[in-house]
């Protein structure tokens, strides 16, 4: 298998890997050299059917994109589209797309160009062999140059993997928002909840708590979708989010604030260890203080695998009945991890 992870977080995206895929019976080693920003991991024995189809993308923290690894290809300079073509002929029927991408890390950006440059060549040398790259519920092809002059092909579930190229979402940072961390949870919104769920789960008038608010990229992030949202840090906020009417500041230590009656979402981005974090959103759950949560958690230099598990573990035992606890290290995140309990 091959995964994507943010460049210095290749042990811990290891470390996982292993563990899930011990969970399910399966040794094996890996590759995770740091600063690379991918790991792969090799099955011992190899297993009869891919790995990828008894593990969830969306259940791995460290890992950004899920791949069932194929062979290297070797890529001459005259011509890399044809080689390319002819290895992955067999491999399936048709494709829903092909991606061509390349490791998130400074040496891995120097590829971009060229995997622009090759994506028009290799999908016409794909036509010419008959292969179709559109076929609607086939696995999406991905072409990946890891730098060392060969490319690494692999094949994506659409269902199970991540659906942006090189697993990145593109997101504009609004000129109204207070600061740059309105992405991260735009983000967490997006990978945690989808389209149907938040449009049922982030309606206007509905109500938020965020804890350690200011200056309100998060509050702002909620004050969009028409959510009233209770801001509570002793910091100042975004006047002009203020201005706005959607969003009451009350100076208050995040740990100590309680409401009134349940809301809709408590949301927390605070600088604290991760088993506080977890340990105070858990208390609002058990409580019933809130239905549907979004917390980061900051990681330590070291145990960062353990700390995400003892958090996670916290959370988990406070789950509402029907709510589900996703995790993930988004692109956006950076010491850190961002997880979700979504309402069922």
């Amino acid at each position: 298998m091959l995964l994507y992870c943010r460049p210095g977080f290749e042990k811990d995206c290891a470390a996982e890997i292993t563990d899930a895929c011990a969970a399910i019976g399966v040794a094996g080693y890996c590759d995770a050299r740091p600063g690379q920003a991918f790991v792969t991991f090799h099955a011992l024995p190899v297993p009869a059917r891919p790995l990828i189809a008894d593990l969830r993308w969306s259940r791995l923290v460290f890992a950004r994109q899920l791949l069932a690894l194929g062979p290297a290809v070797a890529l001459p300079a005259a011509d890399r589209a044809t080689p390319i073509a002819e290895t992955v002929v067999g491999l399936a029927p048709g494709f829903s797309d092909v991606w061509l991408e390349h490791p998130d890390s400074n040496d891995g950006r120097a590829l971009s160009r060229l995997c622009r440059a090759l994506r028009t060549p290799v999908l016409k040398a794909l036509a010419e062999r008959g292969v179709a790259t559109d076929v609607t519920d086939a696995p999406r092809l991905h072409v990946f140059l890891d730098g060392s002059g060969d490319a690494r092909v692999g094949l994506a579930d659409p269902r199970n993997s991540a659906p942006w190229p090189l697993a990145i979402p593109r997101l504009r940072l609004p000129r109204a928002a207070p600061s740059r961390s309105t992405l991260k949870l735009d983000e967490a919104l997006q990978t945690f909840l989808g389209a149907t769920e938040r449009e049922r789960l982030l309606r206007p008038g509905m109500r938020a708590v965020d804890l350690g608010a200011a200056p309100g990229g998060w509050s702002w992030q909620l004050a969009r979708r028409g959510l009233r949202v209770t801001a509570v840090d002793n910091g100042p906020m975004d006047p002009r989010l203020m201005a706005e009417g959607l969003v009451e500041h009350v100076r208050a230590d995040g740990f100590r604030y309680r409401v009134g009656r349940p809301v809709d979402w408590l949301v927390c981005d605070m600088v604290e260890q991760p088993h506080r974090i977890a340990a105070l959103v858990a208390g609002w759950l058990r409580r019933g203080d809130c239905h549907g949560a979004v917390c980061n958690l900051k990681l330590p230099m070291k145990r960062r695998h353990s700390a995400v598990r003892e958090a996670l573990a916290r959370l988990e035992a406070a789950l509402p009945p029907s709510a589900r606890l996703g995790c993930k290290q988004l692109y956006h995140d950076r010491e850190e991890v961002t997880a979700a309990v979504v309402p069922g």
